[in-house]
């Protein structure tokens, strides 16, 4: 089946895209968090303690992201026939659980603290020239996931935050989503120190250590929520189960299609089950021939990783690709 017929899930079958960003991000989350560390230690900012929390926090999660994405990547065998790609999600949803509770827990937890036992921050200058280079950092992690999202979301005529959101790639969701954060965060951070200073009161310093927190929080909660979808069994959409239907309908042995399903099995791996009319009047043992080389042909398309066919009934409707496109059945 061609790209021209089934719209790509994301950047293609090639994922070795998604791991370099999430190589990126991984290194730029280290050397921020290092930074960050030693300037909290120095300054005593709350903003900049939750920062540092946060940074090491991303870094830890990327290596959740890069073990989801070595191991989704294990080749389908006996006991698992559709392949391994829903441990992503599962890796992912260690990720985005962690950015939780060491993230935004630590953050919030410290900025109450914070405001129940204030304490001075001093040599605000190396406060601001860690934030800088954090931004940077950060800056350019952020603007490689969104380079590859963007291409993604062009190919499959996408908005790009839309693409983001509904990517079968958990890790390419996780990293636009984290970076965005981290760089959100470091404008917060930068408003609650620079209030501080100009105050001398912790109070904004504090506040802006929670506020860290509670992005955090929101981030988490949401990527969450994608990745339990996935989990759980997300279908594909509607403009792919038109494309899919419109290529079974093309094919020489299919006389009808009642019956379709698409769900996701991995990043950028669907499986798919359907009923159809066969043409002709043949025997049982034809009719299973041709049904195996049906399942056979669609799984050579790089997005379908299974399929399983059945034979229609007479009365069962027939589907149609106007219907299969608005996702109705």
């Amino acid at each position: 089946m061609s790209t021209e017929t089934t719209p790509r899930l994301a950047s293609g079958p090639d994922r070795s895209e998604s791991t370099g960003t999430v190589v990126v991000a991984f290194v730029a989350n280290a050397l921020v968090a290092v930074a960050k560390s030693a300037a909290a230690v120095l300054t005593g900012s709350a903003s900049m303690l939750a920062e540092a929390v946060h940074s090491w926090a991303d870094a830890g999660n990327e290596v959740f992201l890069l073990v989801a994405d070595k191991r989704s990547r294990r080749p389908a065998d006996a006991d698992h026939p559709a392949g391994f790609g829903r441990e992503a999600y599962v890796w992912s949803m260690f990720a985005a659980i962690g950015l939780f509770a060491v993230g935004a827990g630590v953050s919030v937890t410290h900025g109450v603290q914070e405001l129940l036992n204030p304490q001075p921050a001093e040599d605000f200058g190396i406060a601001y020239g860690v934030l800088a280079v954090a931004f940077v950092l950060e800056g350019v992690s952020f603007l490689k996931a969104w380079r590859q999202a963007r291409a993604e979301a062009r190919e499959v005529r996408r908005d790009v935050v839309q693409h983001v959101v509904i990517t079968s790639d958990p890790t390419l969701r996780a990293v636009v989503a984290e970076d965005a954060a981290a760089l959100v965060g470091l404008v917060v951070a930068f408003a609650g120190i620079l209030a501080h200073q100009l105050t001398g009161s912790s109070v904004p310093d504090a506040v802006g250590s929670i506020a860290i927190g509670v992005l955090l929080a929101v981030v988490s909660v949401l990527l969450v929520d994608r990745n339990r979808r996935f989990l759980v069994g997300e279908v594909a959409q509607p403009a792919t189960r038109a494309a899919v239907l419109r290529h079974l309908l093309t094919l020489p042995q299919v006389d009808r299609v009642t019956y379709l399903r698409l769900e996701f099995v991995g990043p950028r791996s669907l499986y798919l089950t359907a009923s159809v009319d066969l043409r002709g009047d043949e025997r049982e043992v034809a009719v299973a021939r041709r049904l195996d080389e049906l399942e056979r042909e669609m799984v050579r398309s790089d997005v379908i990783s299974g399929a399983v066919f059945t034979v229609s009934t007479p009365e069962e409707p027939s589907l149609d690709v106007a219907s299969a496109d608005t996702g109705r059945r």
